[in-house]
């Protein structure tokens, strides 16, 4: 008699009559917009450098001020460890403003913690240095659909009977007629 050793296993009926397994996408479930995922890489990106909520530096003009975050910037929060409140906001202010940013920083922790809606800093530390101007502050453009389309080429597309098309060569004029507008000056 054998042994148990010398049994082979019997192939799997299921198995046995299929060939390769035909591709099937990973789990997961649907592909992500990467606007959807930039919060996530941006979160952990801030958190490396010391900020628990990006949103600080992103709404630093709402927290302060216009005219306060034209001349600081926070560069970050550092918490005693192990802890999340009464830490330093780390700030880089203008030279010529240092000052005057100096006399408003219980003002500014007030606002802070205000908008954390706890005690999360206690302190802050200054740093002159230059500060990069944000990106709210600077003018919106207009989009392509509000500026105007030359008077010449205006007539001949309202006739267009498909509006895709039409809103495709309007754009298109637009284009050629600020072009043509940068030329002449």
């Amino acid at each position: 008699m054998g042994s148990a050793s010398d049994k082979k296993p019997k192939p799997n009926k299921a198995t046995a009559n299929k060939g390769p397994k035909p591709y099937e996408r990973p789990r997961g479930g649907e592909a992500k917009a990467i606007a959807d995922l930039m919060p996530q890489v941006g979160r952990t990106a801030f958190r490396r450098f010391g900020f628990v909520q990006s949103s600080v530096v992103t709404r630093w003009p709402e927290i302060v001020g216009p005219h306060h975050a034209k001349v600081s910037a926070p560069e970050s929060i550092r918490f005693p460890h192990g802890e999340k409140s009464d830490g330093t906001l780390h700030l880089v202010v203008l030279p010529a403003h240092a000052p005057l940013i100096q006399h408003v920083i219980p003002e500014i922790i007030e606002r802070v913690n205000r908008f954390f809606g706890y005690s999360a800093v206690a302190k802050v530390k200054m740093r002159q240095g230059q500060v990069q101007p944000s990106h709210a502050e600077e003018p919106a453009k207009s989009p392509p659909s509000l500026k105007p389309i030359p008077m010449e080429l205006g007539d001949s597309l309202r006739d267009i009977g498909d509006p895709e098309l039409r809103t495709v060569l309007e754009s298109l004029a637009r284009s050629l007629g600020k072009n043509n507008g940068e030329r002449k000056r």
